[in-house]
Protein backbone atom coordinates (compact mmCIF):
# COMPACT_ATOMS: atom_id res chain seq x y z
CA UNK A 1 0.00 0.00 0.00
CA UNK A 2 2.91 2.36 0.74
CA UNK A 3 4.37 1.69 -2.72
CA UNK A 4 0.98 2.27 -4.37
CA UNK A 5 0.49 5.52 -2.47
CA UNK A 6 3.95 6.74 -3.49
CA UNK A 7 3.26 5.76 -7.08
CA UNK A 8 -0.07 7.62 -7.03
CA UNK A 9 1.63 10.82 -5.80
CA UNK A 10 4.25 10.54 -8.53
CA UNK A 11 1.62 10.01 -11.21
CA UNK A 12 -0.54 12.90 -10.05
CA UNK A 13 2.42 15.29 -9.99
CA UNK A 14 3.65 13.97 -13.34
CA UNK A 15 0.25 14.44 -14.99
CA UNK A 16 -0.11 17.93 -13.55
CA UNK A 17 3.30 18.93 -14.83
CA UNK A 18 2.74 17.29 -18.20
CA UNK A 19 -0.40 19.35 -18.75
CA UNK A 20 1.69 22.52 -18.49
CA UNK A 21 4.82 21.20 -20.18
CA UNK A 22 3.94 19.76 -23.60
CA UNK A 23 7.26 20.63 -25.19
CA UNK A 24 8.02 18.31 -28.10
CA UNK A 25 11.67 17.51 -28.59
CA UNK A 26 13.25 17.53 -32.03
CA UNK A 27 14.24 14.20 -33.60
CA UNK A 28 12.23 12.26 -31.02
CA UNK A 29 9.64 9.47 -31.17
CA UNK A 30 6.43 10.44 -29.35
CA UNK A 31 5.06 8.04 -26.72
CA UNK A 32 1.47 8.29 -27.98
CA UNK A 33 -0.34 7.07 -31.11
CA UNK A 34 1.65 9.45 -33.31
CA UNK A 35 4.71 7.29 -32.59
CA UNK A 36 3.17 4.24 -34.28
CA UNK A 37 5.13 2.79 -37.20
CA UNK A 38 8.18 4.86 -36.26
CA UNK A 39 11.47 3.07 -35.94
CA UNK A 40 14.72 5.05 -35.58
CA UNK A 41 14.21 8.62 -34.41
CA UNK A 42 13.58 10.98 -37.34
CA UNK A 43 16.50 13.05 -38.58
CA UNK A 44 16.04 16.79 -39.05
CA UNK A 45 18.71 19.40 -38.30
CA UNK A 46 16.16 22.25 -38.28
CA UNK A 47 15.60 22.67 -34.53
CA UNK A 48 13.48 24.85 -32.30
CA UNK A 49 15.92 24.96 -29.36
CA UNK A 50 15.84 28.11 -27.22
CA UNK A 51 17.14 26.92 -23.85
CA UNK A 52 17.16 23.80 -21.68
CA UNK A 53 13.68 22.31 -21.51
CA UNK A 54 12.45 19.20 -19.69
CA UNK A 55 9.59 16.99 -20.81
CA UNK A 56 8.09 14.63 -18.22
CA UNK A 57 6.13 11.67 -19.61
CA UNK A 58 5.04 8.24 -18.57
CA UNK A 59 3.11 5.09 -19.36
CA UNK A 60 0.79 2.75 -17.45
CA UNK A 61 -0.53 -0.67 -18.38
CA UNK A 62 -2.89 -3.17 -16.79
CA UNK A 63 -3.98 -6.58 -18.10
CA UNK A 64 -6.85 -8.92 -17.37
CA UNK A 65 -5.70 -12.50 -17.99
CA UNK A 66 -7.84 -15.57 -18.65
CA UNK A 67 -5.37 -18.27 -19.71
CA UNK A 68 -5.22 -22.06 -19.31
CA UNK A 69 -2.19 -24.31 -19.69
CA UNK A 70 -1.40 -28.04 -19.74
CA UNK A 71 1.50 -30.45 -20.27
CA UNK A 72 2.32 -34.18 -20.26
CA UNK A 73 5.63 -34.22 -18.41
CA UNK A 74 6.77 -37.05 -16.13
CA UNK A 75 6.84 -36.21 -12.41
CA UNK A 76 10.15 -34.85 -11.13
CA UNK A 77 10.39 -34.54 -7.34
CA UNK A 78 12.62 -32.06 -5.52
CA UNK A 79 14.20 -32.69 -2.10
CA UNK A 80 10.92 -31.76 -0.42
CA UNK A 81 8.96 -34.24 -2.48
CA UNK A 82 7.25 -31.58 -4.60
CA UNK A 83 6.61 -32.41 -8.25
CA UNK A 84 8.41 -29.58 -10.08
CA UNK A 85 6.68 -30.54 -13.34
CA UNK A 86 3.24 -29.87 -11.90
CA UNK A 87 1.86 -26.72 -13.54
CA UNK A 88 0.60 -23.85 -11.43
CA UNK A 89 -3.15 -23.46 -11.01
CA UNK A 90 -4.23 -20.46 -13.11
CA UNK A 91 -7.32 -18.34 -12.55
CA UNK A 92 -8.89 -15.37 -14.29
CA UNK A 93 -7.89 -12.02 -12.81
CA UNK A 94 -5.85 -8.84 -13.16
CA UNK A 95 -2.05 -8.80 -13.32
CA UNK A 96 0.22 -6.36 -11.51
CA UNK A 97 -0.15 -2.85 -12.94
CA UNK A 98 3.08 -1.56 -14.49
CA UNK A 99 4.31 2.02 -14.82
CA UNK A 100 7.12 3.95 -16.52
CA UNK A 101 8.51 7.43 -15.89
CA UNK A 102 10.22 9.17 -18.83
CA UNK A 103 12.40 12.25 -18.61
CA UNK A 104 13.40 13.81 -21.94
CA UNK A 105 15.56 16.91 -21.99
CA UNK A 106 16.62 19.31 -24.72
CA UNK A 107 20.10 20.07 -23.37
CA UNK A 108 21.44 22.10 -26.28
CA UNK A 109 20.75 22.82 -29.93
CA UNK A 110 20.80 19.31 -31.46
CA UNK A 111 21.51 17.49 -28.16
CA UNK A 112 18.78 15.54 -26.32
CA UNK A 113 18.80 13.37 -23.20
CA UNK A 114 16.46 10.43 -22.53
CA UNK A 115 16.02 8.58 -19.22
CA UNK A 116 13.46 5.85 -18.49
CA UNK A 117 12.62 4.49 -15.04
CA UNK A 118 10.40 1.48 -14.41
CA UNK A 119 8.26 2.57 -11.46
CA UNK A 120 6.82 -0.94 -11.17
CA UNK A 121 7.28 -4.08 -13.23
CA UNK A 122 6.69 -7.79 -12.98
CA UNK A 123 10.33 -8.52 -12.16
CA UNK A 124 10.87 -5.53 -9.86
CA UNK A 125 8.00 -4.14 -7.76
CA UNK A 126 10.38 -1.32 -6.73
CA UNK A 127 11.42 1.50 -9.12
CA UNK A 128 14.70 1.13 -11.01
CA UNK A 129 16.32 2.78 -13.99
CA UNK A 130 16.03 0.95 -17.31
CA UNK A 131 18.66 3.16 -18.99
CA UNK A 132 19.35 6.44 -20.68
CA UNK A 133 21.36 8.07 -23.43
CA UNK A 134 22.41 11.31 -25.07
CA UNK A 135 21.40 11.81 -28.70
CA UNK A 136 23.53 14.20 -30.76
CA UNK A 137 22.19 15.55 -34.06
CA UNK A 138 24.33 18.69 -34.26
CA UNK A 139 27.83 19.60 -33.04
CA UNK A 140 27.16 23.28 -32.41
CA UNK A 141 28.30 22.81 -28.80
CA UNK A 142 31.85 22.57 -30.20
CA UNK A 143 31.40 25.66 -32.38
CA UNK A 144 28.53 27.11 -34.36
CA UNK A 145 28.09 25.17 -37.60
CA UNK A 146 30.84 22.64 -36.79
CA UNK A 147 30.65 19.79 -39.35
CA UNK A 148 27.17 21.01 -40.26
CA UNK A 149 27.09 19.36 -43.68
CA UNK A 150 28.17 16.00 -42.26
CA UNK A 151 25.71 16.15 -39.36
CA UNK A 152 22.78 16.70 -41.73
CA UNK A 153 22.75 12.92 -42.12
CA UNK A 154 24.45 11.68 -38.94
CA UNK A 155 23.09 10.91 -35.46
CA UNK A 156 25.18 9.77 -32.50
CA UNK A 157 23.74 7.99 -29.44
CA UNK A 158 25.83 7.31 -26.32
CA UNK A 159 24.69 5.75 -23.06
CA UNK A 160 23.51 2.67 -21.17
CA UNK A 161 20.66 2.07 -23.54
CA UNK A 162 18.40 -0.26 -25.47
CA UNK A 163 20.52 -1.55 -28.34
CA UNK A 164 19.21 -1.19 -31.89
CA UNK A 165 19.32 -4.81 -33.05
CA UNK A 166 16.49 -5.60 -35.47
CA UNK A 167 13.21 -3.75 -35.91
CA UNK A 168 10.99 -5.87 -33.64
CA UNK A 169 12.16 -4.01 -30.53
CA UNK A 170 10.56 -0.82 -31.87
CA UNK A 171 7.14 -2.55 -31.78
CA UNK A 172 7.45 -4.45 -28.50
CA UNK A 173 5.97 -3.56 -25.11
CA UNK A 174 8.65 -1.93 -22.94
CA UNK A 175 7.18 -2.61 -19.52
CA UNK A 176 4.26 -0.12 -19.37
CA UNK A 177 4.96 1.50 -22.76
CA UNK A 178 2.74 -0.92 -24.70
CA UNK A 179 1.08 1.56 -27.07
CA UNK A 180 3.31 0.65 -30.04
CA UNK A 181 2.53 -3.08 -29.72
CA UNK A 182 -0.69 -4.12 -31.51
CA UNK A 183 -0.73 -7.28 -29.34
CA UNK A 184 -0.39 -7.90 -25.62
CA UNK A 185 2.67 -10.16 -25.67
CA UNK A 186 6.09 -9.74 -27.29
CA UNK A 187 7.76 -12.31 -29.52
CA UNK A 188 8.60 -15.80 -28.19
CA UNK A 189 12.36 -15.20 -28.50
CA UNK A 190 12.42 -11.59 -27.33
CA UNK A 191 15.58 -9.82 -28.57
CA UNK A 192 16.12 -6.98 -26.12
CA UNK A 193 19.04 -5.85 -23.99
CA UNK A 194 20.54 -2.68 -22.52
CA UNK A 195 24.32 -2.25 -22.63
CA UNK A 196 26.77 0.63 -22.34
CA UNK A 197 27.94 1.76 -25.74
CA UNK A 198 27.55 4.06 -28.72
CA UNK A 199 25.67 3.94 -32.03
CA UNK A 200 26.28 6.08 -35.12
CA UNK A 201 23.46 6.49 -37.67
CA UNK A 202 23.50 7.67 -41.26
CA UNK A 203 20.12 8.54 -42.85
CA UNK A 204 19.70 9.92 -46.36
CA UNK A 205 16.99 9.68 -49.02
CA UNK A 206 15.40 6.68 -47.27
CA UNK A 207 18.64 4.79 -46.71
CA UNK A 208 19.57 3.87 -43.15
CA UNK A 209 22.90 2.59 -41.85
CA UNK A 210 23.94 2.08 -38.23
CA UNK A 211 27.13 0.84 -36.58
CA UNK A 212 27.43 0.40 -32.84
CA UNK A 213 29.63 -1.12 -30.17
CA UNK A 214 28.96 -1.89 -26.49
CA UNK A 215 30.88 -3.36 -23.58
CA UNK A 216 28.68 -6.49 -23.83
CA UNK A 217 27.39 -6.22 -20.25
CA UNK A 218 23.89 -5.68 -18.95
CA UNK A 219 24.99 -5.60 -15.30
CA UNK A 220 27.89 -3.17 -15.12
CA UNK A 221 31.00 -4.06 -13.07
CA UNK A 222 34.77 -3.63 -13.25
CA UNK A 223 35.72 -6.96 -11.70
CA UNK A 224 36.53 -10.08 -13.77
CA UNK A 225 38.26 -8.17 -16.60
CA UNK A 226 38.72 -9.99 -19.90
CA UNK A 227 35.79 -12.35 -19.34
CA UNK A 228 33.39 -10.40 -21.57
CA UNK A 229 34.40 -8.91 -24.90
CA UNK A 230 32.64 -5.98 -26.63
CA UNK A 231 29.52 -6.56 -28.68
CA UNK A 232 29.19 -5.21 -32.21
CA UNK A 233 25.82 -4.20 -33.72
CA UNK A 234 25.11 -3.14 -37.28
CA UNK A 235 22.03 -2.38 -39.35
CA UNK A 236 21.37 -1.38 -42.93
CA UNK A 237 18.06 -0.74 -44.64
CA UNK A 238 15.74 1.35 -46.75
CA UNK A 239 12.60 3.15 -45.52
CA UNK A 240 10.56 5.30 -47.90
CA UNK A 241 7.08 6.74 -48.18
CA UNK A 242 6.68 5.92 -51.87
CA UNK A 243 3.39 7.85 -52.24
CA UNK A 244 0.50 9.04 -50.09
CA UNK A 245 -0.78 5.49 -49.64
CA UNK A 246 2.30 3.24 -49.70
CA UNK A 247 5.30 2.98 -47.40
CA UNK A 248 8.04 0.36 -47.71
CA UNK A 249 10.83 -0.54 -45.29
CA UNK A 250 13.36 -3.37 -45.31
CA UNK A 251 16.27 -3.75 -42.87
CA UNK A 252 18.90 -6.30 -41.93
CA UNK A 253 20.68 -6.35 -38.55
CA UNK A 254 23.50 -8.26 -36.89
CA UNK A 255 24.56 -8.59 -33.25
CA UNK A 256 27.80 -10.37 -32.33
CA UNK A 257 29.45 -11.21 -29.01
CA UNK A 258 32.65 -13.25 -29.26
CA UNK A 259 32.98 -13.99 -25.54
CA UNK A 260 30.83 -13.26 -22.52
CA UNK A 261 30.27 -14.21 -18.91
CA UNK A 262 26.61 -14.21 -19.92
CA UNK A 263 24.89 -12.97 -23.07
CA UNK A 264 21.67 -11.08 -22.38
CA UNK A 265 20.23 -10.49 -25.86
CA UNK A 266 17.36 -12.92 -25.18
CA UNK A 267 17.26 -12.51 -21.42
CA UNK A 268 17.67 -8.78 -20.97
CA UNK A 269 14.05 -7.80 -20.37
CA UNK A 270 13.78 -7.33 -16.61
CA UNK A 271 10.18 -6.11 -16.96
CA UNK A 272 8.89 -9.61 -17.71
CA UNK A 273 6.48 -11.48 -19.94
CA UNK A 274 2.83 -10.41 -20.28
CA UNK A 275 1.61 -14.01 -19.86
CA UNK A 276 1.87 -14.49 -16.12
CA UNK A 277 2.72 -17.98 -14.76
CA UNK A 278 2.00 -19.87 -18.00
CA UNK A 279 3.96 -23.16 -18.16
CA UNK A 280 5.40 -22.51 -14.68
CA UNK A 281 5.25 -24.95 -11.78
CA UNK A 282 3.46 -24.58 -8.48
CA UNK A 283 6.56 -23.06 -6.82
CA UNK A 284 6.78 -20.17 -9.30
CA UNK A 285 6.85 -16.55 -8.15
CA UNK A 286 6.16 -13.50 -10.29
CA UNK A 287 9.59 -12.00 -9.58
CA UNK A 288 11.74 -15.09 -10.17
CA UNK A 289 9.69 -16.64 -12.99
CA UNK A 290 9.18 -13.47 -14.99
CA UNK A 291 9.86 -14.91 -18.48
CA UNK A 292 6.79 -17.17 -18.68
CA UNK A 293 6.03 -18.28 -22.23
CA UNK A 294 9.35 -17.04 -23.62
CA UNK A 295 12.19 -19.12 -25.07
CA UNK A 296 15.87 -18.34 -24.58
CA UNK A 297 18.41 -20.24 -26.71
CA UNK A 298 20.86 -20.53 -23.79
CA UNK A 299 23.94 -19.17 -25.57
CA UNK A 300 25.70 -17.80 -22.51
CA UNK A 301 29.29 -17.48 -23.84
CA UNK A 302 29.19 -16.41 -27.49
CA UNK A 303 26.39 -15.43 -29.83
CA UNK A 304 25.77 -14.21 -33.37
CA UNK A 305 22.27 -13.09 -34.32
CA UNK A 306 20.95 -11.89 -37.68
CA UNK A 307 17.47 -10.42 -38.19
CA UNK A 308 15.72 -9.31 -41.38
CA UNK A 309 12.54 -7.21 -41.11
CA UNK A 310 10.20 -6.14 -43.92
CA UNK A 311 7.51 -3.55 -43.21
CA UNK A 312 4.81 -2.47 -45.69
CA UNK A 313 1.88 -0.14 -45.06
CA UNK A 314 -0.71 0.47 -47.77
CA UNK A 315 -3.45 2.79 -46.57
CA UNK A 316 -4.81 1.04 -43.46
CA UNK A 317 -3.27 -2.37 -44.18
CA UNK A 318 0.04 -3.05 -42.45
CA UNK A 319 2.48 -5.97 -42.62
CA UNK A 320 5.53 -6.55 -40.41
CA UNK A 321 7.74 -9.60 -40.77
CA UNK A 322 10.73 -11.22 -39.11
CA UNK A 323 13.30 -13.81 -40.14
CA UNK A 324 15.94 -14.38 -37.45
CA UNK A 325 18.86 -16.79 -37.25
CA UNK A 326 20.87 -17.17 -34.03
CA UNK A 327 23.91 -19.33 -33.35
CA UNK A 328 26.12 -19.67 -30.30
CA UNK A 329 27.21 -21.85 -27.42
CA UNK A 330 28.05 -22.03 -23.73
CA UNK A 331 31.58 -22.37 -22.38
CA UNK A 332 30.96 -26.08 -21.84
CA UNK A 333 30.02 -26.67 -25.49
CA UNK A 334 32.51 -27.24 -28.29
CA UNK A 335 30.05 -26.94 -31.19
CA UNK A 336 27.61 -24.16 -31.91
CA UNK A 337 23.84 -24.64 -31.83
CA UNK A 338 21.28 -22.79 -33.95
CA UNK A 339 17.86 -21.29 -33.41
CA UNK A 340 15.51 -19.83 -36.01
CA UNK A 341 12.62 -17.46 -35.39
CA UNK A 342 9.91 -16.52 -37.88
CA UNK A 343 7.26 -13.89 -37.36
CA UNK A 344 4.51 -12.24 -39.40
CA UNK A 345 1.96 -9.61 -38.39
CA UNK A 346 -0.99 -8.45 -40.49
CA UNK A 347 -2.90 -5.44 -39.16
CA UNK A 348 -5.81 -3.49 -40.58
CA UNK A 349 -6.34 -0.01 -39.15
CA UNK A 350 -9.64 1.75 -39.84
CA UNK A 351 -12.11 4.26 -38.48
CA UNK A 352 -11.53 7.94 -37.79
CA UNK A 353 -7.77 8.57 -37.91
CA UNK A 354 -7.29 4.76 -37.90
CA UNK A 355 -8.30 4.63 -34.25
CA UNK A 356 -9.53 1.00 -34.58
CA UNK A 357 -7.64 -2.08 -35.72
CA UNK A 358 -7.82 -5.85 -36.04
CA UNK A 359 -4.65 -7.93 -36.15
CA UNK A 360 -3.16 -11.40 -36.41
CA UNK A 361 0.34 -12.68 -35.68
CA UNK A 362 2.21 -15.92 -36.42
CA UNK A 363 5.39 -16.65 -34.46
CA UNK A 364 7.57 -19.77 -34.55
CA UNK A 365 10.86 -20.66 -32.85
CA UNK A 366 12.81 -23.85 -33.56
CA UNK A 367 16.27 -25.03 -32.55
CA UNK A 368 18.44 -27.34 -30.48
CA UNK A 369 18.53 -26.87 -26.72
CA UNK A 370 21.46 -27.47 -24.40
CA UNK A 371 19.82 -30.81 -23.53
CA UNK A 372 19.99 -31.86 -27.23
CA UNK A 373 16.23 -31.45 -27.70
CA UNK A 374 15.09 -30.43 -31.18
CA UNK A 375 12.25 -28.15 -30.15
CA UNK A 376 9.56 -26.28 -32.02
CA UNK A 377 7.34 -23.64 -30.40
CA UNK A 378 4.47 -21.98 -32.28
CA UNK A 379 2.23 -19.10 -31.23
CA UNK A 380 -0.84 -17.59 -32.89
CA UNK A 381 -2.37 -14.27 -31.80
CA UNK A 382 -5.65 -12.79 -32.99
CA UNK A 383 -6.91 -9.54 -31.59
CA UNK A 384 -7.75 -5.89 -32.00
CA UNK A 385 -7.71 -2.53 -30.34
CA UNK A 386 -9.31 0.89 -29.94
CA UNK A 387 -7.44 4.17 -29.48
CA UNK A 388 -9.94 6.04 -27.34
CA UNK A 389 -7.61 9.04 -27.68
CA UNK A 390 -4.07 9.26 -29.00
CA UNK A 391 -2.89 8.55 -25.43
CA UNK A 392 -5.31 5.76 -24.41
CA UNK A 393 -5.43 2.30 -25.99
CA UNK A 394 -7.66 -0.65 -25.14
CA UNK A 395 -6.63 -3.95 -26.78
CA UNK A 396 -7.46 -7.63 -26.50
CA UNK A 397 -6.18 -10.86 -27.98
CA UNK A 398 -6.63 -14.58 -28.13
CA UNK A 399 -3.30 -16.42 -27.83
CA UNK A 400 -2.48 -20.07 -28.50
CA UNK A 401 1.04 -21.42 -27.98
CA UNK A 402 2.24 -25.04 -28.35
CA UNK A 403 5.52 -26.76 -27.47
CA UNK A 404 6.94 -29.76 -29.35
CA UNK A 405 10.16 -31.75 -29.00
CA UNK A 406 10.80 -31.34 -25.28
CA UNK A 407 11.85 -34.40 -23.24
CA UNK A 408 9.41 -36.25 -20.98
CA UNK A 409 11.23 -34.89 -17.93
CA UNK A 410 10.87 -31.28 -19.12
CA UNK A 411 7.89 -29.30 -17.82
CA UNK A 412 7.29 -28.10 -21.40
CA UNK A 413 6.74 -31.64 -22.73
CA UNK A 414 3.64 -31.54 -24.96
CA UNK A 415 2.84 -28.22 -23.35
CA UNK A 416 0.42 -25.57 -24.50
CA UNK A 417 -1.40 -22.52 -23.21
CA UNK A 418 -4.28 -20.54 -24.66
CA UNK A 419 -6.94 -18.05 -23.74
CA UNK A 420 -7.75 -14.35 -23.72
CA UNK A 421 -5.87 -11.31 -22.46
CA UNK A 422 -7.10 -7.71 -22.43
CA UNK A 423 -4.87 -4.70 -21.77
CA UNK A 424 -5.42 -1.01 -21.08
CA UNK A 425 -2.55 1.35 -21.89
CA UNK A 426 -2.00 5.04 -21.18
CA UNK A 427 1.09 6.78 -22.57
CA UNK A 428 2.03 10.44 -22.88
Amino acid sequence: MRNLFTLALVLISTLAFAQKQQYQLNNWRPYDKTGLSMFEAPKDTATTFENVKVRIGGAFALQYQALDHENNADPVLNTNGVNTNQLANLGNNFNLATANLDIDVALYDGVNLHLRTYLSSRHHPEPYVKGGYIQIDKLDFISKGFMAETMKNLTIKIGHMENNYGDAHFRRSDNALAIYNPFVGNYIMDAFTTEVGAEVYYQRSGWIAMLGATNGKLNQATNAPGVTSPSVIAKIGYDKQLNNDLRFRLTGSIYNTAQSARTYLYGGDRAGSRYYFVMENTLATSKDNYSSGLITPGFTNELTAIMINPFVKYKGLEFFGMVEKVSGKTKAETDERDFTQLGAELIYRFGKNENLYVAGRYNNVSGETLANEDVDVTRFNIGGGWFMTKNILIKFEYVNQKYDGYANTNILNEGKFNGFVAEAVIAF
